[in-house]
């Protein structure tokens, strides 16, 4: 059998500049000989690198919220990259799998809610992503300029991630950790995958500046500063890059209003619940327009209410009807009401945003595209309800909406998206040609877990992403009103009935990203798979040529 390549074994290659900045030919000693030999373990991994992979992976968990430590992100990548340089296909599919697991475990906490035992799986189902990413890893760190190539498999893997399968789960992607950062501004140019590769760019320098440095045998010190520095200046460049992009928040002003009714927590049937919930909405509208009859408040231009608002059907709800319609017709402007709509076939049920008008009543709607799968509709639900009894728990599937939520209210266009599909590209870009962004939410089941703030996140890099207010409305928090250039103007606490009113930019001015679309991506995916490639192939000749 073949033994490993190790990175003590790997012929010298160039760096990002071009320069010679991997180990020569004699022994390592000290601290680089402990870097090069740590993975010597033929066809293993070992501890070592083991280790380093399940600590990149904690790492870059830090660096989401709710801890938020956003620079511990290309630190974590940059781990994960010297614990996957060298190593033959096999054995970093293995420490990639692992560091995945390390990394999605934490990150993904929120989902224990609906069960360990589903919180588990999709960590470790996300995990597998992290296969291909290793041995893509693996192999193109043996190319020259090697930073930029790991960078494009991150992308690469997110895209994959983000589509396959039943739409993909694109939930902890690194843009996702850079959403108040540096990078942020690169967001408005080229979408939430530039920032990711930017960010993994920089881990990939980060990795490359400490192999140069304290791999190298022979020559001066100097010498091996040298493509170390240019690395960390290239960094520095990409930082100081993002700082220097403008990120426009002025326009037109509209006031609006975020109403969070928040949501009973114990004692009542489901029926009752529900009714709970719209009676806690439909109250803190009341209140607003006390408050603005009162001059406490300036009078909003439109309201927005959170998704599942009413879990009652309102057209064939008379009380529902009545109750949603009074409030609206108190507050006097439109309010975009959330809620679930049977079909008419009464087969499945629609999770809408509805338009409704003080005057002419509901009008205008859309219907979430993007359902959760397992949860808001069942694959395979033949077998699965046999199997899993917590699956009845989803007794009707939801329908799957089929055009995009760009709308009318009041003086503005809005462009809905409701909750889970804010994490989507395509579908935040869709209605990007509104005048304000709106993100209805129902975070309760995942109430004071690390999901909602991650969210919230999400909804500020899209902010940046397409220049727009966006207007967060959650049953029961986080709601937030973030301006384009990603500042938060209000934020609300969990659990607690909040109002939010605020004047706000209405923009139509289109930024680069919305301009460009996918193209960034797959460019960068194509980057990836075409460096991939190369490294195969150049592996193949090599050993041939033995």
């Amino acid at each position: 059998m073949a033994q490993e390549t190790l990175p003590e074994q790997a012929p010298a290659v160039a760096g990002p500049a071009g320069s010679a900045g991997e180990p020569g030919d004699d022994a390592p000693r000290g601290r680089a000989a402990r870097l090069v030999r740590f993975g010597r373990t033929g066809g293993r991994a070992g501890w070592p690198r083991t280790l380093l992979a399940i600590a990149a992976g904690l790492v870059m968990w830090l660096a989401f919220p709710p801890a938020d430590l956003w620079p511990l992100t290309p630190v974590g990548v940059a781990m994960l990259t010297l614990a996957l340089r060298g190593l033959r296909a096999r054995t970093a599919a293995w420490l990639g799998f692992v560091g995945g697991a390390a990394f999605f475990l934490p990150v993904l906490t929120g989902i224990i809610k609906i069960g360990p035992d589903g919180w588990i799986i999709l960590s470790l189902v996300q995990a597998l992503y992290f296969i291909p990413l290793g041995i893509g890893v693996a192999l193109v760190t043996r190319l020259p300029a090697w930073p930029v190539w790991t960078a494009a498999l991150w992308v690469a893997e997110e895209l994959l991630r983000g589509n396959v399968p039943f739409g993909g789960f694109p939930w902890a992607r690194l843009a996702f950790s850079q959403t108040a950062t540096p990078l942020t501004p690169y967001a408005s140019v080229g979408g939430a995958p530039l920032v990711s590769f930017l960010t993994a760019l920089i881990g990939g320098l980060l990795a490359y500046a400490a192999v140069t440095v304290l791999g190298r045998r022979t020559g001066p010190p100097r010498a091996a500063a040298r493509p170390a520095a240019i690395a960390l200046g290239a960094a520095a460049v990409i930082v100081g890059g993002g700082l220097a992009i403008p990120t426009p928040a002025a326009g037109r002003p509209v006031t609006v209003a975020v109403v969070q009714g928040n949501v009973p927590r114990l004692g009542l049937d489901f029926h009752g619940q529900r009714k709970a919930v719209l009676d806690n909405h439909v109250r803190q509208t009341h209140e607003l327009a006390r408050r603005i009859r009162a001059g406490q408040v300036a009078r909003p231009e439109l309201v927005v209410w959170p998704e599942n608002a009413s879990d009652l059907d309102p057209y064939i709800e008379a009380d529902a009807y009545t109750a949603i319609d009074g409030a609206v017709r108190d507050v006097g402007v439109p309010v975009l009401v959330g809620a679930l709509v049977d079909t008419p076939d009464g087969e499945r049920v629609e999770n809408r945003g509805i338009v409704w008008d003080p005057r002419t009543g509901p009008g205008d709607y859309y219907v979430k595209r993007h359902p959760v799968p397992f949860g808001e509709y069942l694959p395979f639900r033949g077998v699965l309800t046999k199997l899993i009894t917590r699956f009845e728990r989803v007794p009707r599937d939801f329908a799957k909406g089929t055009r995009s939520g760009v709308m009318r209210m009041g003086p503005v266009t809005i462009g809905d998206v409701i909750c889970f599909e804010v994490a989507y590209d395509k579908e935040v870009r869709d209605v990007a040609t509104g005048d304000l962004l709106v993100v209805q939410t129902n975070n309760a089941t995942y109430g004071r877990t690390s999901l909602p703030p991650q969210q919230i996140a999400m909804s500020r890099l899209r902010a940046v992403e397409h220049g727009r207010t966006i207007l967060v409305a959650a049953t029961s928090g986080i709601s937030a009103i973030v301006a384009p250039d990603g500042t938060m103007i209000d934020r609300s606490r969990e659990f607690t009935p909040d109002i939010q009113v605020a004047s706000v930019p209405a923009r139509t001015s289109r930024t680069l990203s919305d301009r460009l679309g996918a193209k960034p991506e797959w460019a960068l995916a194509l980057l990836a798979a075409g460096a991939a490639g190369v490294a195969v192939r150049t592996a193949r000749r090599k050993n041939e040529g033995k």
